[in-house]
């Protein structure tokens, strides 16, 4: 048996299929294919694949309700692949448990290192967790519980260190407003919104080289934040 990562492309374009299966099978991977949701959620259930890349408009189903769906009982990754650009379809999409967005049109490449990132995050669910998270010269210490910049400690107020643990634990992922409200300060707080936009400005004053052209945490307009990973 193959031990190649099976990607499932649920894409009804198929040129954009085709195109996305072509260029995975050159990296390595294989792939299932299908134009529809009833199917991808057949395939998922019978081939268990390790990715699930996932366009929104399909002929039978909508993208969300096959999110829905999956997230039920399947906790392979699913990056979305879609034209429908507008914030509000990506939040809905990641905050039904999508795990990352792409809209069309994108780069193979970008696609690609966003499916070795949801491979690394499959990996290691389950599985002892890092010690440390490290990108550039930024080091985050899971046990200590500390955060350096080029050797140099960080020092952060408790919100501010929660806030890094939890981006560089979900590293390569975009997570939304609500979800790192969620997080951080618990169920209900959407008023928090403004305290989320000011602690996340402060911890990249005290992060990067410059804050208005951060290296660590990247925004996603109107989404949430990502953190990179190297």
């Amino acid at each position: 048996m193959s031990d190649k990562p099976v990607v499932l492309i649920i894409e009804d374009d198929r040129p954009i299929r085709n195109f996305i299966s072509v260029s995975l099978a050159a990296q390595g991977y294989r792939t299932l294919e299908t134009e529809k949701g009833r199917d991808g959620l057949e395939y998922a259930a019978t081939r268990n694949p390790e990715v699930i890349l996932l366009d929104m408009g399909l002929p039978d189903m909508d993208g969300l309700e096959v999110i829905r769906e999956l997230r039920t009982w399947c906790r392979a990754p699913i990056i979305v692949v879609s034209a429908r650009g507008q914030e509000k379809e990506k939040v809905d999409a990641l905050d039904h448990g999508a795990d990352d967005y792409l809209t069309k049109p994108f780069s193979i490449a970008e696609l690609q290192a966003r499916v070795r990132v949801a491979l690394r995050h499959r990996t290691e669910t389950g599985g002892q967790s890092e010690a440390f998270f490290k990108a550039g010269g930024l080091m985050v210490h899971f046990t200590k519980r500390i955060v350096t910049l080029d050797d140099a400690e960080v020092h952060l107020t408790p919100i501010e260190y929660r806030l890094v643990e939890l981006m560089s634990r979900n590293a390569g992922k975009v997570l939304t407003h609500n979800y790192i409200l969620r997080e951080i300060w618990g169920p209900n707080t959407v008023s928090e919104m403004q305290s989320l936009r000011v602690f996340m400005a402060n911890l990249r004053r005290k992060i990067e080289t410059d804050p208005a052209q951060p290296r660590y945490i990247l925004t996603e307009v109107g989404v949430g934040y990502r953190m990179v990973e190297e």
